[in-house]
């Protein structure tokens, strides 16, 4: 998992959808999935799921349950096109390996 959540990160990097500054402190507490309210996707990927799967991982931790990434990059990422697709085949190799470790 750790290698998949670094890959990731490279992709959003190249795509240029990683961001040096994190969103304000009430726009990561939406109670929301995804923080749909209050964050795009790839923030929420960058400052919520990249870093807590990262903690839990480190930490050898129980992760929460099976991600189910795929179906919302599908929707958050149409606009890259066919750029989108090495992102959506990373979403879905957490996907799986989140159901393997859960």
């Amino acid at each position: 998992m750790a290698q998949a959540l670094s890959e990731l990160e490279r992709e959003l990097r190249a795509l240029q959808m990683w961001s040096v500054e994190p969103p304000d402190a009430r726009r990561l507490a939406s109670g929301e999935p995804f923080c749909v309210d209050t964050l795009g996707f790839e923030e929420w990927l960058q400052w919520v799921f990249v870093q807590r799967m990262g903690d839990l991982v480190a930490q050898r931790g129980l992760l929460p349950g099976a991600a189910q990434l795929t179906p919302m990059g599908e929707q958050a990422f149409v606009h890259l096109g066919r750029r989108q697709q090495p992102l959506l085949l990373l979403l879905a190799r957490i996907d799986q390996l989140s159901r393997q470790l859960t």
